[in-house]
């Protein structure tokens, strides 16, 4: 039987997630099987509020417990077997499955070298790796920044991260789950058995419980979005589970589709005079383009932090040096079939860059494995060192922290969302660094407040930020989640009858209210629960803190 352990100062650490929110616990549990789970559930007695956790890399709370209990999916963290299909035109598929708590890292570790553990796989899994170790190598294609993510929290909040221009976010990757809900009945679902009729859907748990559900009435946005509920006509049950943010049921096991290595990946960092031309550089690039993994963005502040870091710590004395002249930079990564493809795109985006304005010679390629992973440091250097810059500063107003939007908007409001982003910041004499994932219209617009002033300030702007980007028919997370820091975003973004529509959808499924509570929507709208007397810490504040969805 788990223990469920009090919680005490050993535990400091799960009180709190990458969002640099503090949290409170009354007890703590780590389970090692469903089985647990359920065991765990069944002696809290159905009324005592679970926060699920993974890595607590996340960024928007949504793993920092607002009292009650934690349960720590940390030691879930197996591979369970494999699968192999083949599509209709006979092409093999294959489908791992895994327990929540399996880092990221070190999936993308046993794939690479071939040395998945197999202990206690059945016949039929062993045979599938045997077929699949005789193709080409395979991989998950879903990509946030922080690697040390686990699959469970990847589930959660629908991470997505730099290559989702082509591969989407984690949802279509995840074809099936096994998931305990509150009460402690299990659903065991799988991609392409169980659809909603309309908006209306209907689950059978493996003890045989019926459970409706009426999914909420909106419309969601045509960008890249990681707000809310999935909620559609007629679709698939897995997908409302998956970007639910720990508010519908425990996810116990995980099945995700792997895909071939692309047989060449180039990488080209593009260096711009201003930003108009990197806008016009994407615009342009979207439709010549056809084998584009990842367009990535960094703009004038963020390459000016880059170059005093170069100059003044030896920790980034080896990133390569920023051109003159560079106001921006659009990295573009290459998937292709063969060297000669990769080519023949890079000669195309030298004659896009030349149309822009801008100078084929103001690029780097990277065409070797140690060349990408020069231009994967530039990348991860900016978040990297504005923490730092953020750091530095909290030793004088411990008060402040770096303010990260995650919002997205279709791609014909690229234009519109980054000058409405120049006007309010120059407006409001705030600093700024945007870095992120153009394609996708999907910038991280930084704030870097230098007093209390600016804090509150740039607070006040991202709220404005909320509702002109779901003007623009937009998300307001578009892969972080929401957790507890962007439930007022979400407000903005659906209106107080959708939200209230969702919470009921979660009543139906968590009856009394007890899972992720304050996550979303406000508790008070849950049953059997009040409104937090002792809230998490400026639950108000958006912190995102790099340009990836961490889990």
């Amino acid at each position: 039987m788990v223990e469920i352990r009090p919680y005490s100062d050993e535990y400091e650490e799960y009180i709190r997630d990458e969002s640099r929110t503090q949290g409170r616990a009354d007890s703590i549990s780590f389970p090692e099987s469903e089985a647990d789970v359920r065991d765990v559930l069944a002696r809290l007695g159905g009324h005592v509020g679970v926060t699920v956790q993974g890595a607590r890399t996340g960024l928007a709370a949504g793993a920092v417990p607002e009292g009650g209990h934690v349960m720590s999916m940390t030691h879930m963290n197996h591979y369970l077997g494999l699968r192999r299909e083949e599509d209709a035109d006979g092409t093999p598929r294959y489908l791992i499955r895994v327990e929540p708590g399996l880092v990221l890292s070190e999936l993308r570790k046993a794939l690479a070298n071939d040395s998945v553990p197999t202990d206690g796989w059945d016949e039929e899994s062993l045979a599938a790796l045997t077929q699949m170790r005789q193709g080409p190598e395979r991989f998950f294609p879903t990509d946030p920044t922080e690697a040390s993510a686990m699959i469970g929290g990847i589930v959660a909040c629908n991470a997505s991260g730099a290559r989702s221009y082509r591969y989407g976010p984690a949802r279509p990757h995840v074809t099936a789950l096994r998931v305990v809900l509150a009460e402690g009945d299990v659903l065991a679902l799988r991609r392409g058995e169980t659809f909603a009729h309309g908006r209306e859907l209907d689950l059978t748990c493996e003890g045989g419980r019926h459970v409706h559900v009426d999914l909420p009435g909106y419309v969601m946005p045509h960008t890249k979005n990681a707000s809310g509920y999935h909620a559609a006509d007629n679709m698939d049950a897995i997908d409302l589970f998956i970007g639910s943010d720990g508010t519908l049921g425990i996810v116990t096991q995980v099945e995700l589709e792997l895909l071939a290595v692309p047989a060449v990946t180039w990488g080209v960092s593009c260096f711009l005079p201003s930003e108009d031309a990197a806008l016009d550089l994407v615009d342009a690039a979207r439709p010549a383009l056809a084998h584009v993994s990842a367009m990535e963005y960094f703009d004038e502040g963020a390459l000016e932090i880059l170059r005093r870091q170069r100059e003044t710590s030896a920790a980034f004395s080896a990133l390569p040096e920023v051109p003159d002249g560079a106001r921006a930079c659009v990295f573009v990564e290459l998937e292709t079939d063969d060297a000669q493809q990769a080519l023949a795109e890079t000669y195309e985006l030298g004659r896009l860059l030349t149309s822009v304005g801008a100078s084929e010679d103001d690029t780097w390629v990277a065409r070797t494995q140690v060349d990408r992973d020069a231009q994967t440091f530039f990348r991860h250097a900016v978040p990297e060192s504005v923490n730092m810059l953020i750091d530095e500063r909290r030793r004088t107003d411990p008060t402040i922290t770096k303010l990260g939007s995650d919002m997205s908007v279709p791609d014909e409001r690229l234009h519109d969302v980054v000058a409405m982003y120049r006007r309010t910041l120059a407006a409001a004499g705030l600093e700024s660094a945007a870095w992120g994932h153009i394609g996708n219209n999907h910038l991280h617009v930084n704030v870097l407040p230098r007093d209390a002033a600016d804090f509150s300030a740039g607070k006040a702007l991202f709220r404005d930020w909320a509702r002109e980007v779901t003007a623009m028919g937009g998300a307001v997370s578009a892969e972080h989640g929401v957790g507890k820091l962007k439930r007022d975003f979400l407000l903005a973004m659906y209106g107080p009858d959708h939200i209230r529509e969702m919470a009921a959808c979660k009543r139906q499924l968590d009856p009394a209210g007890i899972l992720g509570r304050g996550n979303l929507f406000d508790e008070a709208l849950l049953p059997g629960t009040e409104a937090a007397t002792e809230k998490t810490t400026d639950t108000e504040r958006t912190t995102d803190t790099d340009e990836g969805a961490r889990a």
